[in-house]
């Protein structure tokens, strides 16, 4: 299959464009720099230059293909309503080039947002305090003719190249001497590997469902406390408990994502895909050291 791979040069996106072609996919990767579009050359994959912002780029991208896998987003987490928006119009866009195929158009949201305080399944759907717009451009695509599927991904992907919460929280720490935790430090985060989260997405492409919505979940919900812990004894500084409304003042939106208790299921992804994750866990890749060593960037 001729796959379209928006965000093919990123963290996660770079895993799922070796998932794909080490499975004998073709891909097109999205390519907004020449350093991008070189490291797709060198992977394997035909390299399509534009960017989310550029909507004729995503239009021809999507008419090359016969499917799409979204991965991209703008992580500026100083305006998230923004880069959700731009993520939304990018999926429309897309979308309006497959309607009435019946090709597949996989689209990337979160497990945060789901239902508080009890492990979140593939059945819930985010609350309305937390709008997921990529969710909903999805959902609306399988009404149009559109083999569309949801990926649901959590807090934490990790893995050598991890440029997302816990590698913010460790440059905190190193900062500032302490490792942060909120309250009592019980509320939970799930997470999976980066090359587990790319073998689902190839799974999902090529098995799932038309209005699915899948949870990339390893580990259902590791408490902040143990991983703040981890933090505080690799760097020798002290795990220090702060409020809510101090861990947003020093740390802003990701302040936020701290306090927050998301756990998760995969309980119901895991049969329907065949998919069984066999990465470590986030607290045995902590545990290795390389997130706290100069050769952190691996991509392994």
């Amino acid at each position: 299959m001729r796959v379209f791979v928006t965000g093919a040069t990123g963290f996660i996106g770079s895993a799922i464009v070796q998932e794909l072609l080490g499975a004998g996919h073709k891909v097109i990767g999205l390519a907004r720099s020449d350093a991008g579009a070189q490291s797709l050359s060198a992977a394997g994959a035909e390299v399509h230059r534009g960017s989310l912002e550029d909507l004729e780029s995503l239009h021809r991208g999507a008419a090359a293909a016969e499917g799409i896998i979204h991965a991209a987003f703008n992580h500026d987490f100083s305006d998230f309503a923004a880069s959700a928006e731009t993520d939304k119009i990018a999926i429309e866009a897309m979308t309006a080039t497959l309607a009435g195929t019946g090709k597949s158009l996989l689209v990337t949201s979160g497990i945060l947002g789901l239902p508080a305080g009890r492990l979140g399944t593939e059945e819930d759907t985010p609350s309305a305090h937390v709008p997921r717009k990529s969710e909903a451009a999805g959902v609306a695509a399988a009404s149009q003719g559109v083999r569309a599927i949801v990926m649901r991904l959590p807090p934490s992907v990790h893995g050598g190249g991890d440029r997302g919460f816990v590698p913010a929280l460790i440059k905190f720490a190193r900062e500032k001497g302490f490792a942060i935790y909120v309250g009592d430090g019980k509320n939970r985060w799930p997470a999976v590997h980066r090359r587990d989260a790319a073998r689902l997405y190839r799974l999902a492409l090529e098995r799932g469902v038309s209005g699915a919505k899948y949870h990339c979940v390893a580990d259902e919900g590791i408490p902040v406390r143990q991983i703040a812990d981890v933090i505080g004894r690799r760097l020798n500084v002290p795990a220090v408990s702060k409020t809510a409304e101090e861990a947003a003042e020093m740390l802003g939106f990701m302040g936020h994502v701290l306090a927050m208790d998301c756990p998760a299921s995969s309980a119901l992804t895991r049969p329907r895909l065949d998919w069984q994750p066999t990465g470590p866990g986030l607290l045995h890749d902590l545990e290795q050291g390389r997130y706290f060593s100069v050769s952190s960037s691996l991509q392994t």
